[in-house]
């Protein structure tokens, strides 16, 4: 492809796409940038998917729902249906605060691509040139489930930063993986304290290993990972009910959690929510956030890595998170170790590719009807899912609090909305 002078395009934008569709080898005959100007939704095309939030929680697929969609400089549509805590109780705000988990991913990717705009870290930099205990890696060869016990083998290679971002370190996560689930059980270590599943680079596992890139941030910065999140992202773009914390005259915007069992959502304990961020730090998950707020980070990726005249990384950054950094290694479809907390997932699972950070859409013709290819994306546990749209130059946030990950009814929820989206675009 070739920029033309004659079309008004967000340069960071055109070039994510380009690099992504040029290094996963896919040709994609209709993926062509959108136009500059604005985009927008019809009085009836938010009516629309305002009905649809409705329609899903009186279909008892959520019980409560939150979303938002943005093009690079302006909210095209923001909506809420459903209860915020419980059958009874206030309806669900559209700035309601959720746990949003792995979507925790993407700011500490934006974190470690900062460090390596200025110097302080390389992508094929070793993990063991920062932290302790990551080298003379071993692979697992052989598992017993009974009794936990396992034979090893010395890593093939060592394992590197970009295989941290592209989730091919080796490492894996309990909830998802039945050999880390056996494991952590039985030794009480984290996934990223074990031997690898396999070398690194060489399968894509969904993993902890975000978890690991945070650790680094704090031992590169020497500041914990709260204060670099808060100082160089969410202050600088104005997001300002994203924590790892929810101030005590906040809480009353969190939502309810619910659990899928037996087919019924039911309300679970209210968890003890910190009211002041509190040591350690995770990488990989524990931000609080909201539809608003998230939506202005998705913004920010959508411009090249600025939010009006807040600069976070340069273009150059951004298009790499974008590129397919796995070759010829796919997404692939996560088991359900746990199954209270998941179904098998990615959508995307055995055709998409992933970035630095971010899972990255291919031109899959089941797909047509949403997000564009190229589009990049991830999601939290409880059902909080985003994506950002480099040819329609959109981005979506939808927020729920429930559990299993890729519960059906969540899922429906998410895909009914995304579709409406691009139908009532315009």
């Amino acid at each position: 492809m070739r920029l033309k002078k004659k079309i008004a395009v967000s340069v960071a934008a055109f070039v994510i796409l380009a690099g992504f569709l040029g290094v996963a080898g896919i040709a994609y005959t209709n993926a062509q940038p959108a136009p500059a100007e604005g985009k927008s939704f019809s009085d009836a095309g938010k009516a629309a998917l305002s009905r649809q939030l409705s329609d899903s929680v009186a279909h008892g697929d959520t019980p409560g729902v939150a979303a938002l969609v943005v093009d690079q400089n302006s909210v095209l549509y923001e909506g809420a249906a459903g209860k915020l805590n419980g059958p009874g109780g206030a309806a669900m705000p559209v700035n309601a605060i959720f746990a949003i988990a792995s979507m925790t991913k993407p700011v500490t990717s934006v974190d470690i691509m900062m460090l390596m705009e200025e110097g302080k870290l390389k992508l094929d930099d070793p993990v063991s040139k920062y932290l302790d205990g990551f080298d003379n890696l071993q692979v697992i060869t052989k598992f017993n489930d009974k009794d936990a016990s396992y034979e090893t083998r010395p890593a093939k290679r060592v394992m590197t930063i970009r295989h941290l971002l592209t989730h091919t370190s080796g490492i894996g996560y309990a909830f998802t993986n039945p050999i880390e689930k056996r494991l952590t059980e039985a030794t009480k270590k984290g996934e990223w304290e074990l031997p690898l599943l396999n070398d690194p680079g060489e399968k894509w596992n969904y993993s902890s290993s975000t978890r690991v890139l945070g650790m680094i941030v704090e031992k590169i910065t020497g500041m914990s990972l709260e204060e670099v999140d808060h100082q160089r992202i969410f202050k600088p773009l104005g997001m300002v009910d994203t924590s790892y914390a929810v101030p005590a005259t906040k809480q009353s915007r969190v939502p309810t959690q619910y659990s899928r069992i037996k087919g019924s959502l039911q309300e679970q304990p209210r968890a003890n929510i910190p009211s002041t961020p509190t040591a350690p730090f995770r990488g990989d998950g524990g931000l609080y956030s909201t539809p608003q707020d998230y939506g202005k980070f998705v913004q920010m990726m959508l411009n090249g890595g600025h939010l009006g005249s807040v600069k976070i990384l340069k273009e150059s950054s951004v298009k790499m998170m974008g590129e397919n950094q796995i070759g010829a290694i796919i997404v692939q479809l996560q088991p359900d170790a746990d199954q209270i907390r998941t179904k098998p997932f990615p959508l995307g699972a055995g055709h998409d590719k992933f970035g630095l950070g971010f899972q990255l859409a291919s031109n899959d013709p089941q797909y047509a009807a949403y997000r564009s290819p190229g589009s990049m994306s991830w999601a939290g546990i409880y059902n909080t899912e985003f994506w950002i749209d480099p040819v329609k130059k959109i981005g979506g946030v939808q927020m729920m609090q429930t559990l299993p990950f890729y519960d059906d009814g969540a899922i429906r929820t998410l895909r009914d909305f995304e579709k409406l989206v691009y139908q009532n675009l315009r």
